[in-house]
């Protein structure tokens, strides 16, 4: 967070204390992971892309944490889009949806960390995703080197393509 401070690209603000962290935990239903709990408690980035977990619109904030769950539900509506661990594909469209909907609610939640890149709740440590719909990415081993190859801020690791292991989500990388 240090590196991402002095570079001047973004607007910080003063981190998030951990009342606040309680709260938006509490309000939204997730646990941040202590590499993303210790970023935001560093220095809250503000501007184009970042969360504003401080004083957003809160409706904002639900539709980032539910944007992944809801791409893949448009997949599977809108491009046939089908998961081998949820069985047999439902002949209706509408049917097919809830089974994936259904299944969804039991996966691991992703947090936000920079338009549409997240981190899963409560997991150290993990790679940073780029989640669109079902085209999911890593972009960096861990946060720290996400900083560096996102923003050029840092020194990226030379052992890149850490696989991610956030079950569901990993099975969708590509």
């Amino acid at each position: 967070m240090d590196l991402l401070a002095s570079s001047g690209r973004f607007p910080l603000s003063p981190g998030l204390s951990d009342a606040e962290f309680s709260r938006i935990e509490d309000e939204f239903g997730f646990r941040f992971a202590d590499d993303h709990r210790a970023f935001l408690a560093a220095g809250l980035p503000s501007g184009r892309g970042w969360p504003d977990w401080r004083d957003a619109d809160r409706q904002a904030i639900r539709d980032r944490l539910t944007a992944p769950v809801e791409g893949v539900l448009f997949d599977v509506a809108q491009n046939d889009f089908w998961y081998d661990g949820w069985g047999p594909r439902q002949a209706r469209m509408e049917d097919a949806v809830e089974v994936a909907r259904r299944y969804l609610m039991t996966v691991p939640r992703m947090v936000p960390l920079y338009s549409h890149r997240y981190l899963p709740a409560g997991l150290s440590g993990h790679p940073v995703l780029s989640i669109y719909q079902t085209d999911i990415v890593p972009y960096g081993d861990d946060l720290e080197d996400w900083i560096a190859r996102e923003f050029g801020i840092g020194t990226a690791s030379e052992s890149a393509g850490r696989r991610p292991t956030v079950p569901f989500w990993r099975d969708l990388v590509s």
